[in-house]
């Protein structure tokens, strides 16, 4: 199972990931960047894939589990 990770000190919370993936991602009111489920699924992997991709500041990784 693989499972993505933010790194927080990089994230600029700017919500690309949100918009790309937002059964994943989330903004909170404070304007922070939430993991909603880290799990990526078959369903769920072009989606989160797209997101760490396109993320502006490299914080979003995905790890494959052994």
């Amino acid at each position: 199972m693989a499972k993505v990770e933010v790194d927080f000190d990089l994230c600029e919370s700017n919500a690309l990931c949100e918009a790309m993936a937002p059964d994943v991602f989330v903004i909170d009111d404070d304007d922070f960047l939430q993991v909603q489920d880290p799990t990526v699924t078959d369903e769920n992997r072009p989606r989160v894939e797209r997101a760490v991709a396109a993320c502006p500041r490299a914080a979003l990784s995905i790890v494959e589990a052994p």
